[in-house]
């Protein structure tokens, strides 16, 4: 199959490549063009300008779009509409927030062009291992793609999960869910680390992996982690970002009058991290010095 491919970030370049490897002719643009000429030299065809790119595609075109979420990829599809026609189809496949996924589809489904969303998942592991797509959207829009989809993903790795909007909001569950698990071995690890028996945190990861109830990718990558880093993982300093899913998710929970506890705190957990001394926990200790004569440390 042939399709156009927006984005050559760290994901996307490894989507392409997949994609070429499967036998697919996959049209690539990206804004910088040094990583259009790289990923050329493995296969894919270049194209230095959005119009090149449609140019190169034959109709009904396919577009499959790699950019970061909200301005970047609001910006890239609308430059594509300048150059689209009726027939076309754009696939998102950015961690795009729902919303704008049911406004985009309404918009273009006016001009007469398709729009799917592909919530996607695999990170810099997908190229080896393939990536579980989430998709959305009308059936005669995502049935034509399916080559494309299951060349990407591993058996049983795609789903049409709904209409319009509905891959990347089972994507932002996902990561809300993804952000529960990660808080738990945080949690569960720094309890050993920091307790009186001298214990091997990577063995004790690649334990768990041997038919545990815990046992998880997630955990296998933590062993990796400990065994790169060591325990201590000095290196590291711990500030935790979120792409937005999670607070999106938190915000469907609140919306539907649905208890998401664990979610919530480990989402509130990152944004502490990123305080270097947080002026909460001078309050606190504050306010137990008045009451109570604590102790407090001053700088």
């Amino acid at each position: 199959m042939r399709i156009g491919f927006i984005g050559l970030g760290r994901m996307g370049a490894n989507m392409v490549r997949r994609l070429v490897r499967d036998g697919h002719e996959i049209v690539v643009y990206n804004r910088t063009p040094e990583k259009t000429t790289e990923i050329a030299t493995e296969g894919a065809t270049p194209s230095y300008s959005i119009e090149e790119l449609v140019g190169k595609l034959e109709k009904p075109r396919a577009v499959w779009v790699m950019v970061p979420a909200g301005d970047a990829t609001e910006a890239q599809i609308n430059e594509l509409l300048e150059h689209l026609e009726a027939g076309d189809t754009i696939i998102d496949g950015g961690n795009t927030n729902f919303h704008d996924d049911v406004r985009r589809h309404a918009l273009l489904k006016d001009k007469g062009i398709h729009y799917v969303d592909a919530g996607t998942s695999g990170g810099i592991w997908g190229l080896e291992l393939g990536y579980c797509l989430m998709v959305g959207g009308d059936a005669q829009a995502v049935t034509p793609l399916e080559p494309i989809f299951k060349s990407l993903a591993p058996d049983g790795g795609y789903l049409n999960v709904g209409g319009p909007g509905a891959g990347h909001y089972v994507k932002m569950v996902h990561n809300g869910i993804e952000y529960g698990l990660m808080q738990a071995y945080a949690e569960g690890f720094e309890i050993m680390h920091a307790s009186d028996y001298d214990l091997d945190l990577a063995g004790i990861s690649e334990l768990w992996m041997q038919g545990s109830v815990v046992r998880s990718w997630l955990l296998e990558l933590a062993g990796r982690a400990f065994r790169a880093n060591g325990p201590d993982l000095e290196h590291l300093k711990g500030f935790v970002e979120d792409s937005g899913e999670g607070r999106w998710t938190v915000q469907e929970a609140i919306d539907h009058d649905v208890p998401a506890p664990v979610i919530t705190l480990s989402l509130l957990t990152r944004f502490r991290s990123r305080q270097d001394d947080s002026y909460g926990a001078k309050v606190l200790a504050a306010l137990r010095n008045e009451f109570g004569g604590h102790a407090v440390k001053t700088e």
